[in-house]
Formats: structure tokens, C-alpha cells, sequence
């Protein structure tokens, strides 16, 4: 009898975990408590180490040609002064990939189409999760309720109170009950500081670069350019937690008003309705474990990180593609979990270090005489600074086992 597996969570993080163990032979079910997924975000950066890891899982190449690659663009001072430049040429031939701009609709339906019909059950809300004795794990749902498999047509069936498996993924985000059922006196996520407005233009836009962020006092705008001509653009700016405006596109485009082109031209693109708003909260309190008993947490629920660096969803991508190379073939299910865990926190312990650093840094940074220092200092700093410094997060090579041969 085959291996079975719950994935809580129909993120990238969850469905990339749920894709990973179906293609190592586990039977997977996926909830997600949204009755319907409406993939909620904007666009997304992947560099080398996602677009690895989706290699891995079989849909990298679809990811590659809905996407587009970021070539040019860099940083950039209100007023329109280089800062650092990129060079995605340099990236590709050092890493075998450029970075990819995407919206996250597109790779959520990518992931989705990669699994097995029926997988996916929605409208569940999971409560807790149980590690059992004998190798198995429950979980906890807020009672018995129809569900769908929203990408494959309705299904009759009901899920009840509990499911149990030999596995329980627990990729149920940055508020993750799952996690907080299993360690009650961790301090779970805390308010970064930042809060981030972020939308896709309604219409194609005349770009010059791929991809850019521009630096002012506790404020970055960025954008993606996307492969259909429209683009994501993201404003993140200094602000205590819980602050909301009646119509946040046209405080953004007050606040903006006097920066450089093309940051007025993607406001203006932009629906009002179009505009996401979200404070950002990260784990600044690494977990004492990302493993109990037969319960596992991936992406978000265990390492949740500030988007300085881009590589939230990316570590996702590299949790799911590890837990499935160490579970395939095991025979030992526990001590392929303790390599998962002894293999992944260190890794996403430094790389949401380097990213809360960088936000000091850099959108954080607003001392008057702070700002104008290290702007001068990126400029000075030599053209290959910028690469090796992407290089050091994203060179990460997956593990490849006899299941995955990638594409």
C-alpha cells in the first residue's frame, strides 16, 4: 500500500509539495479553507533556485514561457538616478536561468494542472494537526462541509472532522494555525515595519526596463514587466500595522507624484479596485523545528520572510522539491523528515536574515543623512557587486533523486 500525504494549504508552497509527492508515487489529498482560490497577489520574481525547483517538479518549462525573463532595470533614486544597474545576462550564464517575472495566477494554475485529478479540495478550514504514534498524523478540520476541486469540477463527496495520513503538510501561510497548534509557545509572526500596496496595471505599458526598484526615504516602488506588455508594480513604504486608506491609488499616486517615469505611468494604469494592501509580518523567531512527529511545515508557516531579497516564494519551491527527494524511496520515513528539517532551517534562517537586512537598508532606511551615504556607496561599489549578491541566495542546486529527472 502506497504512501498518503494531507497538504493543508493550496499556496505555491502547499501545491508545489502536493505536486513533488505525487510525482514520488504518495497519494495526495490538498485543502484550502478558500471556497473558492482566487489566487490572490500580483506578480512574482523567481530566480534560479525557484525556476530550479520547478524544473524539478515538471513545470518549469511552462513556467519559463508564461513568464518573462528580467534583463535589464536595477535601482534607482526618485529622481531617476542609477543607483546599481542588473545585469540578467551575467545571472543566466552564471546560473542557467534569469530571473522570471510572472503573475501569480498564472503559476498557481500552472501548479494546479500538475496534479492529479481530484486533488484538490476547497472550503476546508483546518483547524490542528496531530502527530499520532505509529507513523501516521491527523488533522483537524472546522467540521464536515461539501467541498470542489475547483480546477476539476465538482465532487460529491464530503470531507469529515478528520483525515488521517501517513504524512500532514502543513503549508497553510504566515498565520498558519497548523503551526501554532504545534508550538503554542513560539511568538509566531510580528509586523515587519512595512507595509506594501501592490496592483497589475489594467493595460500594457511602455517599460524601458524589465524590472526596477527605486529607493526613497521609508518608501520603494518597484515593477515586473510581464510578458503580455502590462506590469506589476509594488509601493512599499514605512507604516505601523492596521493602516488603511479609503482609496490607497490615489494617496500612492500624491506620495509618488514627483518620482521618475515610469513610476506616475503604472499608477495611472492601474484600477482603483486593482490595489492590494497588506502589512508584512516575517517569523522573526526562527522555529525550534520544522517537523512534529508526522506533521511538516514548508513555505510560509515555517519560515515566513520580509520580500527584500524576492525569495519567499522560492524557498517554498526549494522546501517542497527537498521533502519530496528525501521522502522518495525512503524507507525511513522519520529520519527523511529529520534530513528535511536539518537541511532546510539553516538555509531559510539565513536567507530571512540576509532579507530583514536588507530592508533596513535598503526601503527602510530614512535618516537624512543615512540615505544619501549609502546611496553613495552603492554607486561606488563595482558592477559585479549586484550579481554576487543574488548569486548567493539563488545558486542552489536541488537534490535530485531517480524519481525526478527534471526537464
Amino acid at each position: 500500500m502506497g504512501h498518503t500525504a494531507v497538504v493543508v494549504g493550496a499556496g505555491i508552497g502547499g501545491l508545489a509539495a502536493a505536486v513533488g509527492l505525487q510525482r514520488i508515487g504518495w497519494e495526495v489529498t490538498v485543502v484550502d479553507r478558500a471556497p473558492v482560490l482566487a489566487d490572490a497577489g500580483a506578480g512574482i520574481s523567481l530566480a534560479a533556485n525557484g525556476i530550479r525547483a520547478l524544473d524539478v517538479l515538471g513545470v518549469g518549462a511552462a513556467v519559463r514561457a508564461a513568464g518573462h525573463g528580467q534583463y535589464t532595470g536595477g535601482t534607482r533614486t526618485p529622481r531617476g538616478s542609477w543607483l546599481a544597474r542588473m545585469d540578467g545576462a551575467a545571472l543566466e550564464r552564471a546560473l542557467g536561468s534569469p530571473i522570471v517575472g510572472i503573475p501569480r495566477t498564472e503559476l498557481h494554475r500552472l501548479l494546479r494542472e500538475a496534479l492529479a485529478p481530484g486533488t484538490l479540495r476547497t472550503g476546508v478550514t483546518a483547524t490542528a494537526a496531530d502527530p499520532l504514534r505509529g507513523g501516521r498524523a491527523r488533522v483537524r478540520f472546522d467540521g464536515a462541509r461539501p467541498v470542489t476541486a475547483a480546477d476539476k469540477g465538482p465532487r460529491p463527496d464530503e470531507v469529515p472532522d478528520t483525515l488521517e495520513a501517513d504524512l500532514v503538510v502543513a503549508a497553510d501561510g504566515i498565520g498558519s494555525r497548523l503551526r501554532t497548534a504545534l508550538f503554542p509557545a513560539h511568538p509566531g509572526p510580528v509586523h515587519s515595519g512595512s507595509t506594501v500596496l501592490r496592483a497589475i496595471t489594467d493595460r500594457p505599458v511602455d517599460l524601458r526596463t524589465d524590472f526596477e526598484i527605486t529607493w526613497g526615504r521609508g518608501a520603494e516602488f518597484g515593477h515586473i514587466a510581464f510578458a503580455d506588455g502590462r506590469a506589476e508594480w509594488h509601493a512599499v513604504l514605512n507604516a505601523p500595522a492596521g493602516v488603511r486608506h479609503a482609496d490607497p491609488l490615489a494617496v500612492l499616486r500624491r506620495r509618488f507624484a514627483r518620482w521618475h517615469e515610469p513610476v506616475p505611468e503604472l499608477l495611472a494604469a492601474t484600477r482603483p479596485e486593482a490595489v492590494l494592501h497588506h502589512d508584512i509580518a516575517e517569523l522573526a523567531t526562527p522555529l525550534p523545528s520544522f517537523v512534529s512527529g508526522r506533521v511538516v511545515l514548508l513555505g510560509d508557516a515555517a519560515h515566513a520572510m520580509t520580500p527584500n531579497l524576492g525569495q519567499g516564494a522560492c524557498q517554498a519551491l526549494e522546501d517542497a522539491v527537498v521533502l519530496a527527494t528525501e521522502l522518495d524511496g525512503a524507507a525511513d520515513v522519520d529520519a527523511a523528515l529529520a534530513r528535511y528539517d536539518a537541511g532546510r532551517r539553516p538555509r531559510t534562517t539565513a536567507v530571512a536574515m540576509a532579507a530583514r537586512r536588507a530592508g533596513r537598508m535598503g526601503q527602510q532606511l530614512d535618516h537624512p543623512l543615512a540615505v544619501p551615504l549609502r546611496n553613495a556607496l552603492l554607486r561606488l561599489a563595482p558592477s559585479g557587486v549586484a550579481v554576487r549578491a543574488i548569486l548567493r541566495h539563488a545558486a542552489w542546486n536541488p537534490p535530485l533523486t531517480r524519481s525526478f529527472s527534471g526537464e
